[in-house]
C-alpha cells in the first residue's frame, strides 16, 4: 500500500513538470524580431546613461554622432560634478557657490548637506561660528523631524572633545569625521542634483535591467524559455524543440 502511494506521489510530480509549457529558441528569436524598437530610444537610453553617470566627454561625443539631445546641458553636468568633487575633498563652501548656480533650492531642503557644512566648521575648531550656523541652518530641520534634531545633537557633541582623533571621542562621533562620510554626503547631494534635473537618481538602463529580472523570475515559475543569463552579452540558455 505505501508503495502505490509513493507511485502516485512521484506520477504527479512527473505531471506537473511536464505540464510547464516551453518556448524554443527559435520561436523566443522569432516573437524577439517582431518587437519593433527605435534607434532613437535606445539612443536615448545610451544618452541617458551617460548624462547621469557624469561622463562628460562621452555626452559630448555621442551627441556629435548621434545627433540625441542629452536631457540637461553639459554645463550643468560639469556643475553637478563639480559639486560632488567639493564635497568629497570637504570644500564644502565652494560646494555651496555652485550649487547657488546650478540649485539653490537643494542648500535650503537638505540636511545632510547643511550637516556636512557643519561638520567641517567643527573639524577647523571654530566653536562659535559651528554653534551660529547650527542655529540658522540647521535648527529649522531640527524643529521639523526628530531624526535630524538627533542627528544635529550628534554632530554638536563633537564640540565637547578638544582631540577628536583620539579614543576619548566615541567612535560613533569620529566616524563623522571620516572620508566615508563625506562619500556618503556627495552621493546624497548629486542624487538630489540628479531628480531635479532628470527626475531620477538612476539610470533609465538601469531600471530596465531590474524590470528585466524580476520579469524572468515571474517567468520562471510558469514557462521554460531561453532565459538570459548574462546581461552584459545577451547570452541566453538554448530551449530545443522536443520532437
Amino acid at each position: 500500500m505505501a508503495d502505490s502511494e509513493d507511485d502516485e506521489i512521484i506520477d504527479i510530480e512527473g505531471y506537473t513538470e511536464s505540464s510547464k509549457e516551453s518556448i524554443t529558441s527559435e520561436d523566443w528569436e522569432r516573437l524577439l524580431t517582431s518587437v519593433k524598437i527605435q534607434k532613437e530610444e535606445v539612443n536615448r537610453l545610451v544618452m541617458n546613461l551617460f548624462v547621469v553617470e557624469g561622463y562628460l566627454e562621452a555626452v559630448e561625443k555621442f551627441e556629435r554622432e548621434s545627433g540625441t539631445k542629452p536631457e540637461v546641458e553639459s554645463a550643468s553636468i560639469a556643475g553637478r560634478l563639480a559639486v560632488v568633487k567639493a564635497i568629497r575633498s570637504g570644500d564644502l563652501e565652494v560646494a555651496v557657490e555652485k550649487l547657488k548656480v546650478l540649485n539653490p533650492e537643494i542648500l535650503k531642503e537638505n540636511f545632510v548637506l547643511n550637516q556636512q557644512r557643519l561638520i567641517e566648521i567643527i573639524r577647523l575648531g571654530t566653536t562659535d561660528e559651528a554653534l551660529e550656523f547650527a542655529q540658522k541652518e540647521l535648527k529649522p530641520f531640527g524643529e521639523q523631524n526628530r531624526v535630524f534634531l538627533e542627528e544635529l545633537e550628534k554632530t554638536l557633541m563633537l564640540l565637547g572633545y578638544e582631540d577628536l582623533s583620539t579614543s576619548s571621542c566615541p567612535m560613533t562621533l569620529r566616524e563623522l569625521l571620516t572620508n566615508s562620510q563625506r562619500l556618503k554626503t556627495a552621493a546624497e547631494v548629486e542624487a538630489a542634483i540628479l531628480i531635479s534635473q532628470t527626475g531620477e537618481k538612476y539610470p533609465k538602463l538601469e531600471h530596465l535591467l531590474k524590470m528585466l529580472n524580476w520579469t524572468q523570475n515571474q517567468l520562471d515559475e510558469e514557462l521554460e524559455y531561453p532565459r538570459m543569463t548574462v546581461l552584459p552579452t545577451g547570452q541566453v540558455t538554448v530551449i530545443n524543440s522536443s520532437e
